[in-house]
């Protein structure tokens, strides 16, 4: 069930340890509300795609997901074909000596729908399928045009078979790490938020939410320490997802609070590129704590 109200969908949030500010909490309601897709930019791990697995679980809605890369095309992200199937049916055919219209291999019943298609669908009855768009700016400019009819109307046109359209408009989420522009004509069918890292206090909630069993001393460590590594000037600053893999790592390893030692054996867990670790290194680990 879709929460009718802001308060109420803060408290849904909460209830999954999804910890979200005010402008997100307002960008997500009128996205549920008013049936227009939502746009989430931001850094590498800052929480967009997992907003779409939190509305997923709030609403009791499947979540239906489409990674974009590079050189997605419309079969792979729309449907494909059976062809087996579509030759099986052509060879019982020609062997009965059926003179029926070889056509009926080109309808619906031989289509394996793909996520977006698999979305318009499932949108009926009430049902209101959570669709996330993952990382938009990877896939091509062409892919991104072909998005336009799909967010504009929800629906998607088949040569074969014709238009297909969504009963209720499914619940889209699209997430982008801005490693290009996206196009005017996509944004302005969408809500757009851009989400920032979060200040010190919110990342300490976060990790508090996500890792219960952390110590509230040893969180704030842990946000004071992501702070200063996000001044530093990285090739891939670490994100929220990190740090939360960060305190996971720490309560594996039994640790009570950050020490020069711990963070130089951990370091692993939150940049992922040697340069970077040999930045924060030359900077001096003292200088986390």
């Amino acid at each position: 069930m879709i929460p009718s109200t802001i308060d109420e969908l803060a408290a849904a949030l909460e209830g999954e340890r999804y910890q979200a500010d005010r402008a997100l909490l307002v960008a997500l309601h009128l996205s549920l509300q008013m049936g227009k897709p939502l746009l989430l930019e931001g850094e590498p791990g800052v929480g967009k795609t997992e907003i779409a697995k939190v509305l997923a679980s709030i609403t009791g809605e499947p979540l239906i997901r489409l990674q974009c890369y590079e050189g997605l095309d419309v079969n792979h992200a729309l449907y494909e074909w059976d062809y087996a199937r579509q030759m099986l049916a052509i060879r019982l055919m020609e062997a009965s000596g059926d003179t029926g219209d070889v056509h009926d291999v080109m309808s619906r019943e031989y289509l394996r729908p793909r996520p977006l298609l698999a979305a318009i669908e499932a949108a009926k009855g009430g049902r209101r399928p959570v669709l996330l768009i993952d990382e938009v700016d990877r896939a091509d400019e062409e892919f991104e045009a072909f998005l336009l009819e799909l967010l504009s109307d929800f629906q998607i046109t088949i040569p074969e078979i014709g238009t297909i359209s969504a009963e209720e408009p499914p619940i889209v989420v699209v997430t982008s790490n801005r490693t290009r522009e996206i196009h005017d004509a996509l944004k302005r069918r969408c809500i757009y938020h851009w989400i920032d890292y979060p200040d010190h206090a919110r990342e300490v909630a976060i990790v508090s939410a996500k890792v219960p069993d952390l110590s509230e001393t040893l969180a704030g460590q842990l946000a004071e320490a992501m702070q200063r590594l996000r001044t530093l000037d990285l090739f891939k600053p670490p994100g929220v997802a990190e740090t939360i893999d960060w305190a996971t790592a720490l309560q594996v390893l039994g640790a009570d609070a950050l020490t020069p030692e711990i963070v130089d054996e951990t370091l692993g867990v939150v940049v992922k590129y040697q340069d970077d670790l040999d930045a924060i290194r030359h900077a001096g680990v003292d200088e986390l704590l």
